[in-house]
């Protein structure tokens, strides 16, 4: 746990934010992406949203 947490940091990304996207989307992600769901990969579902638009 503490490596993932570290991980999100070092990428900038916020740990707590992250960890509970990934939770609630890996079980609709497909495997094939599941790097889209790695620290240095990772966009919020709002900022995807945003790009997307």
């Amino acid at each position: 746990m503490y490596s993932l947490i570290i991980t999100a940091k070092l990428n900038d990304v916020d740990p707590q934010a992250w960890l509970a996207d990934v939770l609630d989307r890996i079980a609709e992600h497909p495997a094939s992406k599941l790097d889209e769901l790695l620290p240095w990969n990772w966009q919020a579902r709002q900022a995807r949203r945003d790009q997307a638009a």
